[in-house]
């Protein structure tokens, strides 16, 4: 019985030192975007689907992290922090709902 899941076990065990490093999928990061003075700041530019945006409002307004076509939706007060998930790739625009002219675009990859 034992030789009968060692011949099972090892062809799996085979193919996993087979694979290269880089095949393995990395672990989600957390990204922070912060808003100050009326501004969204700079957008990571290795953001993947899984990732974290953590949103950190350092103004003394109330404002959105609004994404296009529902992507996301966080709504912070002043001295506040919020994050969503990314969950698919591509090109998102958003915008602060209370304050239009804030806007920023991320870009997201897949995994």
């Amino acid at each position: 019985m034992r030789a009968t899941r060692l011949l099972t076990i090892a062809p799996i065990a085979a193919l996993l030192l087979w694979l290269p490093p880089s095949a393995a999928v990395a672990a989600p990061r957390t990204h922070v975007v912060v808003i100050d003075k009326m501004k969204f700041g700079p957008t990571p530019n290795d953001v993947k689907v899984g990732d974290t945006i953590v949103w950190d409002n350092r103004d003394m307004f109330r404002h959105t992290a609004t994404g296009a076509k529902g992507a996301f939706n966080v709504d912070l007060k002043a001295w506040t922090k919020g994050e969503t998930v990314m969950r698919r790739a591509g090109r998102i625009p958003f915008t602060c709902k209370y304050h239009p002219g804030m806007r920023g675009t991320l870009e997201v990859k897949a995994r």
